[in-house]
């Protein structure tokens, strides 16, 4: 669901399905790991009770009171390059599964975030507008783009598009 937007200017890599390539030589198996001292983990001071994680390198930290964290995968922040803007969801909008909540643009080009839930819109990380390297430095964690509400908690257990940190590991490494 984090899908490569098209570009204009001749200075960006042109968008294409090599830019998220899973072929990679080497797997960094802890770069795929929620930041224990990140915001999102600290969230009602017990962490995640799950963690997923999208074939398109989004993660989804989920909590007991049926929110959720999305951001994108350190994989994904490795291929965009240097995040120089990103754009956030508003806070109260409704978002079903593949509805936009936002794009982060780099100095390689530009790519909407889609959400891999349904919910409302709880809260959003508003230090990426001044701070949009978050994404780079610490994206699975202080990088998180929106808290979720979800709306149908159940659909995560049953949803085969959502992945865990094994079938994630084996997706970057199968390719």
């Amino acid at each position: 669901m984090f899908r490569t937007l098209l570009r204009t200017s001749p200075l960006v890599a042109r968008p294409s399905a090599r830019l998220f390539s899973t072929s990679r030589a080497v797997f960094n198996s802890t770069s795929h790991k929620l930041n224990k001292d990140s915001h999102v983990y600290k969230y009602l001071q017990e962490g995640p009770s799950t963690i997923k994680y999208t074939a398109e390198h989004e993660w989804l930290a989920i909590f007991k009171d049926d929110s959720a964290f999305v951001g994108i995968t350190t994989y994904a922040s490795e291929a965009l390059g240097d995040v120089t803007f990103v754009e956030l969801p508003e806070v109260g909008d409704k978002v079903e599964v593949g509805d936009t909540i936002g794009s982060v643009e780099s100095v390689k080009s530009a790519s909407e975030i889609y959400s891999p839930v349904a919910g409302e819109v709880v809260a959003i990380n508003d230090v990426l507008e001044s701070e949009p390297q978050l994404i780079n430095t610490d994206p699975i964690g202080n990088g998180w783009i929106a808290q979720i509400k979800l709306s149908d908690p159940a659909a995560i257990e049953s949803s085969e598009e959502l992945l865990s940190a094994e079938e994630y590991e084996n997706s970057l490494s199968e390719n």
